[in-house]
């Protein structure tokens, strides 16, 4: 039977490395790359999983002279 104190001492080092490898980064970097939809008038950032809703309710309230595709031409079909 083995399982002296250097074998313990070794597999819990190799436990902390896997434990470190695992934390791959911030989610705050995969979060500023998601920003992909634009308003075009002031230049505002929205996540990629925006709503047309809520498009339409940043035109509306923000820049209420100029037209929803203006600010947001992906929106247009």
């Amino acid at each position: 039977m083995g399982g002296g104190n250097g074998q313990k001492a070794k597999m819990a080092r190799e436990r902390n490395l896997e434990k470190q490898k695992g934390a791959k980064g911030s989610q705050l970097d995969s979060n500023k790359k998601a920003m992909t939809i634009q308003c075009k008038v002031c230049m505002q950032t929205f996540m990629c999983t925006t709503s047309e809703v809520k498009c339409r309710e940043h035109a509306e309230a923000k820049h209420p002279k100029s037209d929803v595709f203006t600010c947001f031409p992906h929106l247009q079909k």
